[in-house]
């Protein structure tokens, strides 16, 4: 039988909660303050926890954030008052998997416990099968090509997401891999075999929203039923309308649990909440678990790596793929250009000319102009400490040895090449 922990300074408040839980399949056991049901909750172990936010000494919010720090799978939700409402919102930050806003009623208490359970079920079954059939945790560090320490703190921040089905928000630049992590994810939490449904939040109308997404009763369309038992992947979510933001909000609680929610943003949603541009509530549910992608200007040393593995993915009726290599000044072009469009901009160019080369070796000459123009390179000075000697060689290569020309490029007085 499944059990939730009640916590709440006020007995008659268990009275009454034991008598509407128990009777739907629930066993029930009480705390009257934070502290007594924080060590209630290590030496038992519930199911899940139902707290009211106004206690002491040790606070509802509190007590959530030590719940999470000690079990990060616990399933707590939070009872508030009307005029503490905005505090039950912020709880949505640091982790509780919903709220209910005092006077409720009971058919809205327990649908609220009984998704919070299935939640809780859909987790331990992801944990076990994470190691089984779909991508392995380890088969990450194949997919996100690079080196760089930006890149392996990225992996690393994966395989801990792969582990648990928190709404993600994949913020960054276009073109920085963001539906890539969003498909590994959906692989690797064992997903594999259902769906991955992407809607591009910048492409659909409200008109599409309401009856694709948010249905007719408000309870899901059918992008939602799609969605159940794999992933919904919401790209652009800073482009949803102000009415689609507050309706999302509603079916949301009601149904996403059944599938993994991923979101992207080229904005700070933060800041658009502090404007008034983005629904505060739905901000904390899509952005429990932000995930920071690294533009590729910021991680150049792994642009060689790159280039060959996407060259090698190439089909060329004339050469051998796998064969092909960027002549040394191809690569100081490739690597000192700022890349505007990241990786999708320099998955598309290696693929073209991997795809049409003739020859097997690919020189500068072969590559657009606007990569060659030095006028697009970046300064010395934009470079970190200790990266400064190696752009500096690939400039003066790039410019055949001509200082007068490197030092224009570079942004220093030509004497600081001699």
């Amino acid at each position: 039988m499944p059990s939730v922990l009640i916590v709440d300074d006020l007995i008659s408040i268990h009275e009454m909660l034991e008598a509407v839980i128990q009777p739907t399949g629930f066993s029930t056991a009480f705390a009257t303050d934070g502290e007594k049901a924080l060590a209630r909750y290590k030496g038992e172990k519930f199911d899940m926890v139902l707290a009211d936010i106004d206690m002491k000494p040790m606070d509802g919010i509190t007590l959530l954030k030590q719940l999470k720090a000690y079990d990060p799978s616990s399933v707590t939700i939070i009872m508030t008052a009307y005029a503490s409402t905005d505090s039950a919102v912020q709880a949505l930050k640091f982790g509780a998997f919903d709220y209910l806003q005092k006077p409720f009623r009971v058919d809205e208490l327990i649908g609220t416990l009984r998704r919070g359970l299935e939640f809780r079920e859909i987790q331990a079954q992801r944990v076990l099968i994470s190691t089984g059939a779909g991508l392995r945790p380890d088969d990450i560090d194949g997919r996100l090509i690079g080196k760089s320490p930006q890149v392996k703190k990225l992996i690393q921040k994966v395989k801990k997401l792969a582990a648990v089905r928190t709404p993600v928000l994949l913020v960054g630049e276009n073109g920085t891999g963001k539906t890539l992590v969003a498909e590994i994810l959906h692989a690797v939490t064992g997903a594999g075999q259902a769906q991955f449904v992407r809607i591009d939040c910048s492409l659909s109308s409200e008109q599409n929203f309401h009856e694709g997404l948010l249905g007719q009763n408000g309870e899901g369309g059918p992008w939602i039923r799609d969605a159940k038992g794999g992933t919904l992947y919401l790209q652009h979510v800073q482009c949803l309308a102000p009415p689609v933001q507050k309706e999302l909000v509603s079916v949301l609680r009601n149904t996403a649990h059944g599938f993994r929610l991923l979101c992207t943003t080229t904005e700070d949603l933060e800041k658009m909440v502090d404007e008034g541009r983005f629904n505060e509530e739905l901000f904390y549910r899509v952005a429990s678990l932000p995930l920071q992608m690294p533009a590729l200007r910021d991680r150049k040393e792994d642009i060689l790596l790159l280039v060959k593995h996407i060259a090698a993915l190439a089909t060329n009726p004339l050469v051998d793929p796998n064969l092909i290599e960027f002549t040394g000044d191809a690569m100081a072009v490739l690597t000192a250009y700022h890349w505007p469009g990241n990786l999708a901009e320099l998955s598309q160019l290696v693929s073209k000319l991997a795809s049409t080369t003739e020859t097997r070796v690919i020189t500068s000459q072969q590559l657009p102009l606007r990569l060659r123009d030095l006028k697009h390179w970046p300064k010395l000075a934009d470079f970190l400490e200790g990266q400064e000697k190696q752009y500096l060689d690939r400039v003066l290569h790039a410019c055949r040895g001509d200082k007068a020309t490197a030092a224009e490029v570079l942004g220093i007085d030509v004497g600081n090449l001699e």
